[in-house]
């Protein structure tokens, strides 16, 4: 990803930085071995308009500053239901709860490995039923 950053590490700062900003089931899963389109899918759910845009600012901040990258891509801002930053390696998503339950990312790629949130120094990660379910948690 960077001379500083691999795309795992990458994927962790965003789903760190989603963290801070409280979004929910918050996922790192590593899809490369399934698609080419990237190696890192990082998912999140916010409760509103508000934290959809606040979480994702906070990515984009953390990975410009801490991993000296920036999105090749934004869609779905101005809705704020759902919003994704594409960096190559790794796509991000942020839902808001309705949109996240219809889309069901998480679903699709379900062989997929999740990565430990606690690699980000994540321990509190707040989890609905339906993702701890998917999870094992």
């Amino acid at each position: 990803m960077t001379e500083q950053y691999s795309a795992r590490e990458c994927a962790l700062l965003a789903a760190k930085a989603a963290d801070e900003k409280k979004a929910t089931d918050i996922m790192v899963q590593e899809v490369g071995a399934i698609t080419s389109m990237c190696d890192y899918f990082v998912i999140a759910t916010a409760a509103n308009n508000r934290q959809v845009d606040a979480i994702i600012e906070e990515i984009e901040k953390k990975l410009r500053e801490d991993g000296g990258i920036k999105p090749a891509s934004r869609e779905g801002l101005q809705e704020g239901t759902w919003a994704l930053l594409d960096y190559g390696d790794i796509v991000v998503h942020v839902f808001q709860p309705e949109a996240r339950d219809y889309y069901r990312l998480e679903d699709l790629w379900n062989d997929c490995p999740v990565i430990d949130l606690k690699e980000a120094g994540i321990t509190d990660a707040e989890y609905s039923d339906r993702i701890a379910k998917l999870m094992g948690k």
